[in-house]
């Protein structure tokens, strides 16, 4: 039987990162099937290794990504957990957000030790801001000798510490996903400790995430409406934090941000003292005329956003076969950025020593929009032209 969602746990989102067969789908699989199998405040809806390799596909800023859901419970926590069954789907999920992660677990063969993908999932993880990440060292039911551990160890805290982890004390547990998988009823086996193991290390080591009412206010405007003797309305979706009647606010983005008061909030026809995260809301603004906004600006906690122009971002081009260009792009490219509600037109300059970025490639370029927009790091965006999404990409560095 099947409990309620239980809102009393903090809810967290994880998900394995890793190089392609280094196991992350069978350490998933492992995880829940032991989680299940221990009872006493943990469980597990359980997946077997072939249900969470054929992932639904989801599409976000116009792309498709393969992603596989699943859940399970500590005595502490409830945990989302996310897996791409490939690279490219890796790499999509983690540039356009699609499950943000708050922390992630990475999961690097001990036979093969770090390879490229594991190289470019811990850039990218860096890149798109997953606060902690902690080390499974898979398959070490294979390997004889404890030196040899011990040196791919050393090598993957070394790779954290170099990408700005936390490489000297993040979490590293040797095990075996197939052995747990395998052996997962028999709560005294030693590889299937190692996962109530990784399970506790989530519980310590990964900090419960802020929640998105707790930030600060922001919404992006959708649509502007008049209303004859109460004055003008946004709508929007509040992406984060909350507001209430008679706050000040800002309107950010394309002219001088502006300062105003909300005067009433309104949902679903209905009169409210305050929004939150979550809501598609309807915000009345004090002295404003519809002239004065336009979508693509957004309403803020004053002095949380600032506007800017340019740019760094990691990006993901799309493949002729996804929707994307048939050709590769130069410098001097001038595709349509859309952020938040709105297209904006921007240049992009490519790194020193890059001739050109081909459909498919992932790329750090710099951008700069022909007028400003409310921007901080890890703002996700699409790319367009011509209406149809070619890219999609993730602030890494707010220039000017």
């Amino acid at each position: 039987m099947a409990d309620a969602f239980d809102r009393s746990k903090p809810h967290v989102n994880v998900g394995t990162i890793g190089h392609v067969d280094h196991g992350k789908t069978t350490l998933t699989a492992a995880i829940l099937n032991v989680l299940n199998a221990k009872g006493d405040g943990y469980s597990a809806n359980v997946k077997d290794v072939s249900q969470i390799d054929k992932a639904p596909e989801e599409k976000a800023r116009g792309i498709t990504i393969a992603l596989s859901h699943s859940e399970y419970q500590t005595p502490n926590r409830h945990y989302a957990h996310i897996d791409a069954p490939g690279h490219a789907d890796y790499i999509k999920n983690m540039i356009t957000g699609a499950a943000q992660m708050d922390g992630a677990i990475l999961v690097v063969a001990a036979t093969d030790g770090v390879m490229p993908q594991t190289r470019e999932h811990i850039l990218l993880a860096r890149q798109v801001g997953v606060p902690k990440i902690i080390v499974f060292l898979n398959k070490c039911d294979m390997v004889d000798d404890a030196d040899m551990l011990d040196l791919v160890e050393e090598e993957v805290r070394e790779l954290l510490t170099k990408q700005e982890f936390d490489g000297a004390n993040a979490p590293v547990i040797r095990g075996s996903g197939l052995q747990a998988l395998e052996n997962a009823s028999d709560l005294n086996n030693e590889w299937t400790k190692k996962i109530i193991e990784l399970a506790d290390a989530l519980d310590t080591y990964i900090p419960t995430p802020e929640r998105e009412t707790d930030k600060p206010f922001l919404m992006p405007i959708e649509d502007i409406f008049s209303i004859e003797g109460r004055g003008t309305v946004v709508t929007g979706r509040i992406e984060r934090g909350q507001v209430k009647v008679g706050e000040e606010v800002e309107i950010v983005g394309i002219k001088d941000t502006a300062k105003t008061t909300v005067t009433g909030i309104e949902m679903f026809n209905k009169q409210l003292q305050e929004g939150m995260a979550g809501d598609n809301a309807g915000i009345l603004l004090r002295g404003l005329k519809k002239e004065d906004i336009h979508r693509g600006q957004v309403l803020a906690k004053a002095g949380s956003i600032t506007p800017h122009t340019e740019f760094e971002a990691e990006v993901y081009v799309l493949k002729k076969e996804e929707g994307g260009r048939h050709t590769p792009f130069f410098s001097g490219y001038k595709p349509q950025f859309y952020i938040g509600t709105t297209d904006v037109t921007g240049e992009v300059t490519l790194a020193e020593g890059v001739e050109m970025v081909m459909p498919g490639d992932t790329a750090t370029f710099k951008v700069k929009l022909v007028s400003p927009i409310a921007l901080e790091e890890q703002r996700r965006f699409a790319i367009r032209e011509g209406g149809k999404t070619v890219g999609a990409g993730v602030v890494t560095k707010v220039v000017a």
